[in-house]
Parts: structure tokens; C-alpha cells; sequence
């Protein structure tokens, strides 16, 4: 995986599909095609990243939502290019986050949104979110 952060905070992976992402390995289908369970993990793993600059010290945010179409396979090799992007700014400690996937010829691979929210690190831990 190849990744950047832009300086409007979005954040760019590039990752090269494996039999480890098929639906067939994950358990979601026959096809040997990323899984959408991957296409979900990609965008998500990314969201985490672009969230980031909403938290403060002893902060973090979690997963609360996920909207995401699968829209198009990509063989195993391929290239699949994700992007998280955070909101312009954040009035409340919950954040929806836009995402893409593309492949390596610029196609609409998985589009959608990420619900976050921001939690207490400590308190979250202890199951006091």
C-alpha cells in the first residue's frame, strides 16, 4: 500500500489486489474479485487516517455507519486507488466522511460514506463511550 494526505486532509492509498481480498477467500462470494467486505476494510482503514485531525489528545474515532456500493470487480493484480475524504469541519463529535475506490484506469470501483465518531480513548476502552 502506497498513501498521502493531501492538505485539505483527504487521504490517498493505492493497494494491489491479492487472492487474501477475494470473495472467494473472504468468505463472500465465488468470484476470484476484491470482495466487498475488502471494499468496505479499504475505504474504512482510510477514514481513520482523514479523521484524525478532528481528535484531540486522549482521542480517536470509531466506526458508526458505513454506506458504501460496490459498483465494478477488479482482477487480482490490479490496482485499486481509495480515498477518504473529512467534512469541510465538524460542529459535533461525529463526522461522515465521503470515500472512493477507483482502479488503475480511473473507473468507479466503490463509492459511499463513513460515519465516525470521536470518543474518550480511556473511556471507550473501559465500554464508557
Amino acid at each position: 500500500m502506497r498513501d498521502e494526505v493531501t492538505d485539505a486532509g483527504q487521504v490517498s492509498e493505492v493497494h494491489r489486489v491479492t487472492d487474501a481480498d477475494t470473495a472467494r477467500t473472504l468468505g463472500s462470494g465465488e468470484a476470484p474479485v476484491p470482495g466487498t467486505p475488502r471494499l468496505i476494510a479499504w475505504p474504512a482503514a482510510a477514514t481513520v487516517r482523514a479523521a484524525a485531525p478532528f481528535t484531540g489528545v486522549g482521542e480517536t474515532s470509531v466506526g458508526t455507519a458505513v454506506r458504501v456500493r460496490h459498483l465494478r470487480a477488479t482482477p487480482v493484480g490490479g490496482r485499486v486507488g481509495v480515498t477518504a475524504r473529512p467534512p469541510d469541519r465538524a460542529d459535533t463529535r461525529r463526522l461522515t466522511l465521503a470515500v472512493r475506490a477507483v482502479d488503475a484506469a480511473g473507473l468507479l470501483v466503490a463509492e459511499g460514506e463513513i460515519d465516525r465518531a470521536v470518543v474518550d480513548r480511556r473511556r471507550f476502552r473501559e465500554g464508557n463511550p
